[in-house]
């Protein structure tokens, strides 16, 4: 009875989302409940489960995401990732731009969204297209593709944050983790793949985007290489530092403990923020006002996937509340199934039915989560990595990623399936060898 609850409320889930077209937030919550009303769970104790699944989610998840946002603002808006993008192609030279895009993406993804990181980029697509005449599709499929594996696999992403909540997992080791797995397979999806659609599908850059988007800096005009890479980077050496420092020293050591507190998530993203106010703000000639209105406005369009990730962590918090997620755990356990391989199948088919990463992603780590802690010798880290790969596969029309690529490149919608469906499956698929090879080593 309880495997079918649970099979009944993620096609529930499916169908609010993709038929009766219910926000996300909306359906997760109204799903929630069901969960707690057909287990017999009180009204009362409903209602709390649901309030302290989603407190103790955005508790952590809000501050992060507000942080990230803003630092990548002041990297936008400094002219970082242009720096960033014009040292990388004059470093590999034209023939290889298509490395260095998927470089560039890497480095730019890890403190912006996915589509933020992108519309930030393309100008740069769009100028190098134009200057050397190489297909749009060639140097657009590795930016893409490194965003992508970025946005799905390494935290401070929103949704891998919250995964690496719900399944307790280091921070530090998952970063990683997923930079062993994420370099690898986004080369394959990108350079490797990229080539070699770009050779059979030639895009010249739609004048119309061009015209609107691209605008020339002088080299004047833009921040420092290093200092641009090192303030980007900088939250990500600190949570790494962190984990190490938890390996190498005693427990109660003076100095693992200020390094653990400093490469906290929240304390490192915090660090890196008010840096880049300096490093990409005053120090560049912006002034306090105008830094006070970037990282303002750059909060409202967080506000969705926010509210997503929360009622995400309230369906978690009600499977294992109603001892669902218990259930699920004894029956894994006994059927000898790999938490990591089903992780990333769950994680797969709801993001081919919804068409969105977040939720699959959510969903997943709450069914799993359970039968991680029931199997020992799991890991939580590559639990992450699992769920964040399954739920980037087969994106297609119900992805709204899916037409911002079609449009921005100027495609039909044939030629999107061949690039960008292409690649996120590629992505997928190609991780999870990967991850669990790094399983039977770790």
């Amino acid at each position: 009875m309880l495997l079918f609850i649970v099979l009944a409320a993620i096609a529930a889930l499916l169908l609010l989302i993709t038929w009766a077209k219910w926000h996300p937030f909306v359906a997760l919550i109204t799903v929630a409940f069901g969960v707690g009303l057909v287990t017999g769970m009180p009204l009362d104790q409903i209602v709390q489960t649901i309030k302290d699944g989603l407190g103790n989610t955005l508790g952590f998840i809000a501050i992060v995401l507000a942080l990230g946002t803003m630092l990548g603002k002041m990297m936008a808006e400094s002219g970082g990732a242009e720096r960033i993008a014009r040292t990388l192609i004059q470093r590999f030279g034209e023939k290889n731009v298509h490395w260095a895009m998927m470089f560039v993406a890497f480095l730019v993804g890890i403190p912006v969204f996915f589509q933020v990181g992108f519309v930030l980029l393309i100008p740069l697509i769009y100028t190098i297209a134009k200057h050397t005449g190489v297909s749009l599709v060639r140097i657009g499929v590795p930016l893409v593709a490194g965003l992508s594996v970025v946005h799905g696999l390494v935290p401070p992403h929103p949704a891998a944050m919250a995964a690496v909540g719900i399944f307790k997992a280091d921070v530090g080791l998952t970063i990683l983790y997923s930079i062993i797995v994420g370099l690898p397979v986004a080369v394959i999806a990108g350079p490797v793949y990229g080539k070699w659609i770009g050779d059979k599908i030639h895009k010249t850059v739609p004048k119309e985007l061009s015209d609107q988007l691209v605008v020339d800096r002088t080299e004047a005009e833009l921040p420092g290489f290093w200092n641009t890479t090192f303030t980007i980077l900088l939250p990500v050496i600190l949570m790494l530092i962190a984990s190490f420092a938890k390996i190498q020293l005693p427990e109660k050591d003076g100095t693992r403990v200020v390094l653990e507190f400093i490469g906290d998530p929240i304390v490192s993203l915090l660090i890196a923020t008010v840096y880049s106010f300096f490093s990409l703000g005053y120090f560049r000639g912006l002034n306090k006002d105008k830094i006070l209105e970037l990282t303002n406005n750059c909060l409202a369009p967080t506000a969705s996937i926010l509210l997503v990730i929360g009622a995400g962590g309230a369906f978690n918090k009600v499977l294992l509340e109603s001892g669902v997620g218990d259930y699920i755990a004894k029956l894994a356990t006994q059927s000898h199934v790999s938490p990591i391989f089903l992780g990333w199948l769950i994680a797969a088919l709801i993001r081919v039915a919804t068409g969105s990463a977040t939720v699959s992603m959510m969903t997943a780590a709450g069914i799993v989560a359970p039968i991680a802690a029931a199997i020992p010798g799991t890991s939580a880290e590559l639990l992450v990595l699992a769920t964040g790969a399954g739920s980037l596969i087969l994106s297609h029309v119900n992805d709204s990623g899916f037409w911002m690529i079609k449009e921005y490149f100027g495609m039909s919608v044939k030629e999107t399936l061949m690039t960008w469906t292409a690649l996120e499956t590629i992505i997928a698929v190609a991780a999870l060898p990967l991850i669990l090879l790094l399983d039977l080593i770790v």
